[in-house]
């Protein structure tokens, strides 16, 4: 039987970037999986704070070279790769000197919030999904972690819908404790439109941030897994009307059996058994 493939959408991994529990959770997880003898993909922002020589990073030339349009402007797609030498997983790294060369990740020496955070998660989830396609590799998972993967279940349902090799994908959104701070700008909406993204389905409001993007994680996945014990009341009260599958936070022990069996549902929903 041919192995299930499950890609990793995030914004850090040990041993790459040790900010917050998604690095840990999310190399435990991809570990856990890749050991279960499932082939997976992970894929992540090249952060200028990563230190390329440490790591042993080099560009993948064959996969490098495109251009993609954000706001308008075309911005050169970079695919750089390195490995987890323990267990031997390879991490894909979305690069860009203009959004990721920067020596810091969301915010500047100041801890003021940059101004492209929309547009370098815009970026991010549109050159996984093109990296994806040039490695014809189709993932029957997509399992996205963090607020810069929020906008990958949106896109897998618009500008990627009638994609043949997304059709059978199945995406998920796991929400974790982050930073209440982090907001989007006003042209947001405008962004997404230029990408023929109907925002009047989205709902927008005024304000972008954490929770509105998790809105829009939520309302276009196909799946939602909480991984912490501390969301919003709102977020909370959202989850609870969807009838979509649901992993609830669970004990740091259990997290290999929970993916695996939730794996296992969201693929036998969608026809293909684990």
């Amino acid at each position: 039987m041919e192995k299930n493939k499950i890609l990793y959408v995030t914004q850090e991994i040990n041993p790459f970037l040790v900010q917050t529990e998604i690095s840990d959770f999310v190399r435990t997880l991809a570990q856990g999986v890749h050991e279960t003898d499932k082939e997976i993909r992970i894929f992540m922002p090249r952060f200028g704070v990563i230190n390329e020589r440490r790591h042993q990073l080099h560009e993948v030339i064959r996969l490098s070279g495109m251009n993609l349009i954000v706001n308008d402007y075309d911005h050169p797609l970079i695919i750089k790769v390195a490995s987890i030498p323990q267990i031997r997983i390879q991490v894909y790294f979305i690069d860009n000197e203009e959004y990721f060369k920067r020596k810091f990740i969301f915010s500047d020496e100041n801890s003021k919030l940059f101004n492209d955070n929309d547009e370098r998660s815009m970026f991010f989830c549109r050159g996984v999904l093109e990296t994806v396609k040039k490695l014809g590799w189709i993932p029957d998972i997509i399992h996205c972690h963090g607020w810069m993967s929020a906008l990958m279940p949106l896109y897998l349902n618009t500008i990627y819908e009638n994609d043949p090799h997304f059709t059978n994908s199945k995406s998920i959104y796991s929400l974790y404790r982050e930073p209440s701070m982090i907001t989007f700008n006003d042209d947001f909406a405008k962004k997404l439109a230029f990408e023929d993204i109907s925002v009047e389905e989205l709902n927008l409001g005024d304000t972008i941030d954490i929770n509105k993007l998790h809105e829009i994680a939520i309302k276009w996945s196909d799946a939602i897994s909480i991984c912490t014990n501390d969301i919003s009341d709102h977020i909370e009260n959202l989850i609870s009307t969807t009838e979509k599958p649901l992993l609830n936070c669970h004990n740091e022990e259990d997290t290999i059996d929970e993916h695996q069996d939730f794996y296992e549902k969201v693929l036998s929903e969608n026809g293909v058994f684990a």
